[in-house]
């Protein structure tokens, strides 16, 4: 009985975690539409004076993007701002043709009078964080807007968002991310499910009651001086975005989060892409949990609600090993559950935590309502998206895990770039793509075991115990075998 005892102590654990976390989960939900109730007044710049106009830089940090670099500088030229207090620097690390092709682009652009620099490094330490820092060194701006190259902000978007900026106790302005290929396929709208629930619900949440979020890495502003207050870019996390804005607001920086700011950007159509940006979105999640931990907890200006939220959203990747520690050991549960009958009440208790998909599935609700309408027909195509995202989300599982571990543990790796594909329509293809990883991932081989594992566990239903079956986590196995069996085939087929 000792490994079954085992078993039932972790898996106990782990469902805790969960049920903890939906809670926080609900909290935020109760936060967000609180804050629906209330309208804030903000003293914002008066940009129909001159001189309240304050100086911008543009930092756009790119590595090798042949398929959206016109389109990016072309769009970032459409900025309605005065010239004369308008800087772009364009920091380029890329190493192949791109280098030349945008540095002729650039030179187009600055004939224009547009005040637009091309600015390339022979050392690429800190990656993304490195290349920004170096930029900051000669930047004139007071404020230094920030855009991946798959972002394509709207030609007033500056107008929106650096007015708040008067308020000298704002450090960083977020805006929400739109997704200009969100119907392109049905994982490029999980994506967007699972992102529209983090810059509604959750970025809305924690701004609202003044917990701490994060700049997103792209589609925002920050105030020189936070920044440089702050300690500046660090490239010891693979999340350095994250990692900054913790600093910052452990240094009493406010930040303001528009959500009726959109800015539009691509999602990753192919699997290994959305791959390598979920593994280093996770694994940084992780090891800024390492480096912020102690911070959090031992700040004297922040209070024991705010660090509790904190730590949640710093441990919000670990929530994918929990989850997949629950998928691992619901299979061997079965069995205990069916063998010995002393533990019955135990099983009643535990079924408790069904609640946990509950929550998720209410919180999850009122955020596709905000975004697309109520009714029945909306609630019916909400309720397939909820189960569809649940069921590859862990499909996933695996490999966030793997993410989350090395983060926690401290094993080092390196930033790799989400390739970009300039796709927006049904008719556009993403084969070809020069940036596409050639090999599959290994992990591959454990998610096609996995879901024959699964598939073990829902044949199992049918023959445990001596009443005709158990089917009660039968609906859990079929949502694991689903999800592992698209993330397995998916990875298969974007090799072909």
């Amino acid at each position: 009985m000792i490994l079954e005892s085992i078993i039932i102590a972790v898996y106990t654990v782990a469902i805790v975690l969960i049920f903890m976390y939906s809670l926080a989960q609900l909290n935020l939900l109760y936060n967000y539409l609180s804050s629906k109730k209330c309208s804030e007044e903000c003293d914002t710049f008066d940009f129909s004076n001159p001189d309240e106009v304050p100086y911008v830089t543009i930092q756009l940090p790119v590595f090798n993007e042949m398929y959206v670099m016109d389109r990016l500088l072309d769009n970032i030229a459409l900025l309605e701002y005065p010239k004369e207090k308008l800087e772009i620097q364009v920091l380029d690390d890329s190493t192949d043709e791109t280098i030349e092709t945008t540095k002729k682009h650039i030179e187009k652009l600055a004939e224009t009078g547009l005040d637009i620099k091309h600015i390339t490094r022979t050392d690429r330490s800190g990656f993304k964080a490195g290349a920004l820092k170096e930029g900051l060194k000669i930047a004139k701006g007071e404020f230094i807007a920030i855009f991946d190259a798959d972002f394509l902000p709207k030609p007033n978007w500056l107008k929106r968002t650096i007015p708040y900026f008067k308020n000298k106790k704002i450090g960083v302005v977020q805006t929400r991310w739109g997704h200009i290929n969100r119907n392109y396929s049905l994982l490029t709208k999980i994506q967007a499910f699972a992102l529209d629930a983090h810059f509604t619900l959750e970025q809305v949440g924690r701004n609202s009651k003044g917990h701490f979020i994060n700049f997103n890495g792209t589609a925002g502003v920050w105030r020189k001086d936070c920044i440089l207050d702050a300690g500046n870019w660090e490239g010891d996390t693979l999340t350095e975005d994250l990692d900054l804005s913790y600093r910052a607001q452990l240094k009493n920086w406010e930040f303001k989060y528009l959500e009726d700011v959109e800015t539009p950007a691509e999602l990753p159509v192919v699997i290994s892409a959305a791959r390598s940006q979920q593994f280093r979105w996770n694994k940084g999640g992780a090891e800024n949990f390492r480096k912020m931990l102690w911070r959090v907890l031992k700040s004297d200006n922040i209070s024991i609600k705010t660090k509790v939220h904190g730590l949640l959203h710093l441990l919000n990747s670990t929530m994918f090993l929990s989850i997949f520690t629950v998928a691992i050991l619901s299979i061997p549960m079965l069995y205990i559950k069916n063998e010995y009958e002393h533990l019955r009440n135990y099983f009643y208790v535990m079924s408790f935590f069904v609640m946990s998909t509950i929550i998720f599935f209410v919180c999850y609700w009122f955020m596709y309502r905000s975004i697309y309408g109520s009714g029945f027909k909306k609630f019916f195509g909400f309720t397939g998206m909820f189960f569809t995202f649940f069921s590859i989300a862990m499909g996933f599982s695996l490999h966030n895990s793997i993410a989350v571990i090395e983060g926690h543990i401290g094993k080092r790796s390196e930033f790799v770039r989400t390739p970009k594909f300039n796709i927006s329509t049904i008719r556009d293809s993403w084969k070809g793509n020069k940036y596409l990883r050639k090999k599959l991932s290994p992990h591959v081989v454990i998610e096609g075991i996995l879901m024959l594992y699964f598939g073990f566990g829902l044949y199992s239903a049918f023959v445990v115990g001596d009443q005709g079956g158990d089917f009660g986590l039968f609906p859990f196995h079929l949502m694991l075998f689903i999800g592992f069996g698209y993330v397995f085939f998916k990875s298969l087929s974007s090799k072909v």
